[in-house]
Formats: structure tokens, sequence, C-alpha cells
């Protein structure tokens, strides 16, 4: 079944060493019973962009996280420091990385694939194992000329969860930019 990762350029780059995406369980978006039943209509398309866009907004709350542990680590201890630079998800959420939402397309068996709806994530799923990158089928990305407007988004992601709108508008301006489409061949260039 075909499942979209979220992730940011930094772990691309850490699969990319490790040979696989996880370790499992992973968050993933698929189409689900319940994003079925939350459209009336739709084709199998149709429902895989909406789990794809599910996932490009999980993925701008991965650059999110990636800002406040930097935020964090500020404020840490030197020693404290150097073991959070040998913890490999401090290393997938570089701050210094471009702000660009990454979501990863693959193709997982049905049995590896657990439905985990969520409020306002309906195709939200757990994936129990690691996804090998013989499994990708592609990578949705942002184009460099998101960046500003993402990195705004992930500036106001606080603030629109907690209702304000104007910061929710600028979250959507995010979500206005389409996500380009890539080989798995091409994942070595987007990391460089």
């Amino acid at each position: 079944m075909r499942v979209f990762l979220p992730s940011t350029l930094p772990a691309v780059a850490q699969a990319l060493l490790a040979g696989q995406v996880g370790p499992g369980p992973l968050p993933g978006f698929a189409v689900t019973p319940a994003l079925r039943e939350a459209y009336a209509s739709g084709d199998t398309e149709e429902l895989e962009y909406a789990a794809l866009t599910e996932a490009a907004r999980a993925s701008l709350r991965l650059l999110a996280s990636a800002s406040t542990h930097a935020s964090a680590s500020t404020h840490a201890s030197a020693s404290a420091s150097a073991d959070a630079s040998t913890n490999t998800s401090a290393s997938a959420n570089d701050p210094a990385a471009p702000s660009r939402r990454v979501v990863l397309a693959a193709e997982i068996p049905a049995e590896h694939v657990k439905p985990d709806p969520r409020d306002g994530e309906p195709a939200r799923v757990t994936i129990s194992q690691p996804v090998h990158l013989k499994d990708l089928a592609a990578a949705h990305v942002d184009a460099p000329d998101a960046d500003a407007d993402v990195r705004s988004a992930v500036e106001a992601l606080p603030a629109a969860d907690a209702g304000d709108e104007d910061a929710r508008f600028t979250v959507d301006g995010a979500e206005g930019h389409e996500l380009g489409w890539y080989a798995t061949q091409e994942l070595a260039y987007l990391t460089e």
C-alpha cells in the first residue's frame, strides 16, 4: 500500500546513510477508512493527495520540532550538547538545514501498516517496521522558493495551534506551495 512519510532533508540524509527510514514504529499517512469517510467522494488518486497533504503538515511540525530542539540546545551545557550530537534524532533535526517540507512515498505491505487516525489527521497510520530505501517510490519536496514561507509557518505554528487566525494564514501560506516530485535516485542530490 502507498504510505507517505513526513520527513526533513537532514532525516533523508540520515536515511541514505542507514539504508532505511526508521527504526519503527514510524508515523505515516495513507488512504485509510477514516480518510475515505472524511471525503464523501474522490478516487484513489484524490485520496492519496489528501494523505500526502497531511504528511506535508506533519513535515512542517518536524521542522518546528527541530527549531524548538535548537532553542533548547543553545541553553544546554557543553557536555549535554556533546551527548545530543551523537543522538540520531538530533542529527535528523538540523535547524540549519533548509526549511523545506519533505514527504517520502513508499510501498509498504499492508500488514505492516495500522490505521492511527487522530483529530484532524484521518489518514494517519503507524508503520511497525523500518522502511528500507528499496521500498521508497518517490520524494515530494518544497522548492527552494518556498523556504521563506515555510520558515514563517514554522515560527507561526504554535500560535496557529492556539487559534490565532493570522498565524493560521501564515501556515496556510506554506501549504499553498506544491511539493515537487523527485525520483529516489535524486535523494542524494537533495541532501547535498
